[in-house]
C-alpha cells in the first residue's frame, strides 16, 4: 500500500589565396569619408591584451605541432581568415594618418585670393601652392594640415583669406607578407590598411605552425609593431599601422599550445602568451559550459607523463605547458537528485530527493487512487539503460554488416543471391539505426518490487489499471481489445483482423505493464498486456535469417516495436 506525503518539486535545470608575386597598384583619387580609425606607428608596439577561445583533442609533446595532437581541431583564431577583411580596404578619414610622398591634396583658397587645385605631395615632402610656393607636409596629420597649409598661406596673404584641404588619395603601398602564412608573397594596399588586410590577402595564418599572437610589422629591418590577434578577436583591439611601401608583415612560428577539450562550447587549439601561461588566462578565453567543477590536465613534465587533476579554482593558477590536454569536466556530487514519476499518482511529478534514496521508500511517499492503479507492475526508465540498449543494438548492427555485406560469393547465381541480401540487410540497417530504447527497466517480480537505489534522471512509471489489451505488430488493425480471460493470443489477433502477409506467427511476444517480455507461448495473458507480432525476415539464408531475427527480438526489447523488414 502507498502512503500519501508532500515531497519537494523540482524542475530539471540544465573559422585566402592571392598570388604570391603578383602586384596590382590602384591609385585612387576619391575623397575619404570620415569613417577610418587609424593610428601612427613610429615606435615598437607592445603585445596587446587577448582574447576569447574555444577547446580540442590531443595529446603531449613539445614541438610547435606536438605528436598526438588531434590535427582536425582548428587554432583558435582561424575563423578570421575567410576572405572578410581581403576585399575590404581603409578608405576612411583617418585623423593621424601621416601626410607622405606621392599622396594628393586637394586645396582650395577663397577670399582675397582664390586657388583650387589638387596637389601632389613630391618626393621631398613639400606640396607647391601658387604665389606662396613650397609648403613641407611630409609627417604632419590629417587632423593638423589645414592648420599647417593655412599658416603658410597667412605669410603671403594675411589678411580676408579662407583655408581647405582635403586629403584626396594616399600612394598606393606594396607589403611583403612572409613567415607561417600559407602564400607569401608582395600584396597591393593602402597606408591604412590593416594587418588583418595583408594577411587575408595571404590566405592567412598556417593552422600548424602559425603563431596568432606574434605578427611582427617590419620596417627598414626594426619592429616597428607586434600584434596580438587574440586582443582583437576578444576585445577588437588592434594596433593601427601606416604602412608604407616595402614594409613586411612577419607571422612567427607558434611557440606553445594547448589544446581544451571536454565540457565546452567548442574544442580549439589554444596558444600560450609567455606571459599567460596559467589556467586562470585560459578561463578567460576558453568558454565552458554551465557547472564545470574540475579541469584534467595530462602532459609531460621532465622526463616523465604528467596528470593531474584540479578543481575549478585550483586550476586557476595551474601552470601549462606546450602540448597539455586540458579536460574541463562537471564532476558534481549532489548531495540530492531529481527523479520523475508518470502514470497513475497524486502529487507533484518530480521530486528532489537524497542521493541515496530507494525506489521503495518513495513509493511510500506517493498516494495513488486505490483500486485504479496497478501498484505490482511499477517499472522505471533509466537514461544509463537506454545508452547500454543502443551500444548493443549498435555493436550488433556492426556485426551483421561485417559479416554479410562483405562477404565472397563463389558462383553468379550466389553473387545475385547476395545481391538481393545485402539490399535487405542495408534497409535494415538503416531503419533499425534509428531506433530509440526505451532504457525500460523491470523492478516487479511476482507483485514484489525491487528495494533499488535511485538514479538522477530516472522515470518510475506507475500504471494504471486497465481491463484491456493492446495488440501491434504485424496485425492488420493493430488497437486495444478488451480482455477476456481465458483467451488466447489468436483470439486477440483474430479480433484485429489477423496477421499480415509479413507477419511471424511463431515469433509473437507478450509485454507486460512492468516491461517484462516473455514469448507468447510462455504467457498467460493478463489486463494490460501489449500482444507483438514481429515481422517475418524474407531470406532462405538460414544464418542470415538467425542473425536478424535476434536483432529484430532486441529491438523489440529495446523499444516495444516490431521494425518491419
Amino acid at each position: 500500500m502507498l502512503n500519501r506525503t508532500t515531497l519537494v518539486l523540482a524542475g530539471f535545470l540544465s573559422l585566402i589565396s592571392a598570388s604570391a608575386n603578383a602586384l596590382t597598384i590602384n591609385t585612387g583619387t576619391g575623397g575619404l569619408d570620415a569613417s577610418q580609425q587609424a593610428q601612427s606607428i613610429d615606435e615598437p608596439v607592445n603585445d596587446m591584451p587577448n582574447t576569447n577561445w574555444r577547446t580540442g583533442t590531443y595529446g603531449p609533446q613539445h614541438n610547435t605541432m606536438p605528436q598526438g595532437f588531434d590535427t582536425t581541431v582548428l587554432p583558435y583564431g582561424t575563423q578570421l581568415f575567410t576572405g572578410g577583411f581581403r576585399g575590404t580596404r581603409s578608405d576612411g578619414f583617418n585623423p593621424d594618418y601621416k601626410v607622405a610622398p606621392g599622396d594628393l591634396i586637394t586645396l582650395r583658397l577663397w577670399g582675397a585670393v582664390e586657388i583650387e587645385r589638387a596637389l601632389p605631395v613630391d618626393a621631398k615632402g613639400y606640396i607647391f601652392i601658387p604665389t606662396v610656393g613650397p609648403v613641407s607636409v611630409q609627417g604632419t596629420s590629417l587632423q593638423a594640415l589645414n592648420s599647417r597649409v593655412k599658416a603658410a598661406v597667412l605669410t603671403v596673404y594675411p589678411e580676408n583669406v579662407n583655408v581647405y584641404t582635403n586629403l584626396q588619395g594616399t600612394q598606393p603601398v606594396a607589403v611583403f607578407v612572409t613567415g607561417q602564412v600559407e602564400n607569401p608573397g608582395r600584396y597591393a594596399g593602402t597606408p591604412n590598411d590593416s594587418v588583418l588586410y595583408f594577411l587575408d590577402q595571404a590566405g592567412g595564418i598556417d593552422d600548424q605552425l602559425g603563431s596568432f599572437r606574434q605578427v611582427r610589422v617590419l620596417r627598414n629591418g626594426k619592429t616597428i609593431a607586434t600584434v596580438d590577434l587574440y586582443s582583437f578577436l576578444k576585445n577588437g583591439v588592434m594596433p593601427r599601422v601606416q604602412f608604407r611601401d616595402g614594409d613586411t608583415v612577419v607571422v612567427d612560428q607558434r611557440q606553445s599550445a594547448v589544446l581544451v577539450s571536454g565540457e565546452v562550447e567548442r574544442d580549439y587549439l589554444y596558444e600560450l602568451n609567455l606571459s599567460e601561461t596559467d589556467g586562470g588566462h585560459l578561463l578567460r578565453y576558453a568558454p565552458t559550459k554551465p557547472g564545470i567543477t574540475h579541469v584534467l590536465v595530462r602532459g609531460i613534465r621532465g622526463e616523465g607523463l604528467f596528470s593531474k587533476y584540479y578543481t575549478l579554482n585550483e586550476f586557476k593558477t595551474a601552470q601549462l605547458n606546450d602540448g597539455d590536454e586540458v579536460l574541463f569536466s562537471a564532476d558534481r556530487r549532489e548531495d540530492t537528485i531529481v527523479v520523475q514519476v508518470e502514470g497513475s499518482y497524486y502529487g507533484p511529478s518530480r521530486y528532489a530527493i537524497p542521493n541515496d534514496a530507494t525506489l521503495t521508500s518513495l513509493l511510500d511517499n506517493i498516494s495513488v487512487p486505490q483500486h485504479l492503479t496497478e501498484t505490482r507492475s511499477i517499472s522505471i526508465r533509466r537514461e544509463s539503460v537506454a545508452e547500454r540498449q543502443r551500444q548493443s543494438l549498435m555493436e550488433s548492427l556492426r556485426r551483421l554488416e561485417t559479416t554479410y555485406l562483405g562477404a565472397s560469393s563463389s558462383t553468379p547465381e550466389e553473387a545475385e543471391i547476395r545481391v538481393k541480401e545485402a539490399e535487405l540487410i542495408s534497409q535494415f540497417i538503416e531503419k533499425a539505426s534509428k531506433a530509440e530504447p526505451t532504457g525500460r527497466m523491470v523492478v516487479a517480480n511476482n507483485g514484489k518490487i525491487a528495494d533499488i537505489r535511485l538514479q538522477d534522471g530516472d522515470i518510475i512509471t506507475i500504471p494504471e489499471a486497465t481491463d484491456s489489451l493492446l495488440v501491434s505488430g504485424e496485425v492488420l488493425i493493430p488497437q486495444a481489445v478488451v480482455y477476456t480471460p481465458g483467451d488466447n493470443v489468436n483470439d486477440y489477433v483474430e479480433r484485429t483482423g489477423g496477421f499480415t502477409q509479413h507477419a511471424d506467427d511463431e515469433n509473437i511476444l507478450v509485454v507486460r505493464l512492468n516491461g517484462e517480455v516473455l514469448k507468447a507461448s510462455d504467457a498467460r495473458l493478463q489486463p494490460g498486456d501489449e500482444i507483438l507480432v514481429l515481422p517475418h525476415v524474407p531470406t532462405k539464408n538460414l544464418q542470415l535469417a538467425t542473425s536478424l531475427t535476434q536483432i529484430v527480438y532486441q529491438l523489440a526489447i529495446a523499444t516495444k516495436v516490431a521494425l518491419d523488414l
